[in-house]
């Protein structure tokens, strides 16, 4: 059995990691210990199955569950910003672009205002707030039914919609990735509309931080005819390369940004940031 100050130390190392802190030094620096405990720590509890070991950190795996955006858009915003600026290097010189709902393809919306010619197509809400200033490109919004938690657009009228329409390269969010099975959904709506995007593009993007590649299960997920990418932040785990290739998905690992850019969060970079008075 543990002793009570490791006990605590775990505890807190766990309460630490549930709030989107993954990197080793971080943690150190956080808990006043040094990477080599925390190295220590981290094995032992990956050996009780209450973490997941990452590229040069950890997460805690959770059971599948869908998030509001509002909660999403505070979770692992540094992340998401290195993934949206790794992903704008794959937009095509011209054509159309679609870009999903979610906070990650938000933040990707946010580089295309005045990026490019060809048109944006979107099905989330948040995205199109994003792109409603561009002057550069013309913004389509696909009709449909808002699902509550996501503020994606499903349904009869979005996939007619699709029917018109072809894109250079999708950009598609997700709950859950596994490099073999796809991407994770939370309704079957949501996988039907992802493949029937996938299916009017040339290539496809999946933007996802390192911590949806550690859930678990999904109750549905989406295939992708042919080759995919996946785009990740530096938390994602080592074998991952490895289990792109055997998938024949290519994998681009997005580099760090500059800490100190404002919004960006504390030392974990993932959560909030500071609040005015």
């Amino acid at each position: 059995m543990a002793r009570r100050g490791t006990r605590e130390r775990h505890e807190a190392l766990l309460r630490l990691l549930r709030d989107g802190m993954t990197r080793v030094d971080h943690l150190a620096a956080a808990l006043g210990v040094s990477p080599s405990t925390v190295r220590r720590d981290l094995g032992r509890l990956s050996g009780d199955r209450k973490v997941a070991r990452t590229y040069g950190g950890a997460v805690v795996p959770e059971a599948f569950q869908e998030r509001p955006v509002a909660e999403s858009a505070l979770l692992h915003r540094r992340a998401k910003a290195d993934i949206a600026a790794a992903a704008r290097e794959l937009l095509p010189r011209t054509g159309a672009v679609f870009v999903d709902a979610g906070t990650t393809c938000a933040a990707l919306a946010r580089h295309l205002g005045d990026d490019g010619s060809g048109p944006v197509v979107t099905r989330g809400l948040e995205t199109a707030v994003e792109l409603a200033g561009a002057t550069a490109r013309d913004v389509v919004v696909l009709g449909g039914l808002v699902r509550p938690l996501s503020h994606g657009l499903v349904g009869p009228l979005t996939e007619l919609a699709l029917e018109r329409l072809s894109f250079e390269v999708a950009f598609l969010g997700a709950d859950a990735v596994d490099p073999a099975r796809g991407i994770g959904e939370p309704t079957l709506e949501e996988t039907a509309v992802k493949e029937r995007i996938a299916a009017r593009a040339r290539s496809v993007v999946v933007l996802a931080d390192a911590t949806k590649l550690a859930v678990a299960d999904a109750p549905a997920w989406t295939r992708f005819g042919g080759g995919w990418t996946l785009v990740t932040d530096e938390g994602a785990p080592p074998d991952l390369e490895a289990r792109c290739a055997a998938a024949a998905v290519h994998l681009v690992r997005a580099p760090r940004t500059d800490p100190r850019v404002p919004g960006q969060g504390g030392p974990g970079g993932d959560g909030p940031g500071p609040t005015a008075p």
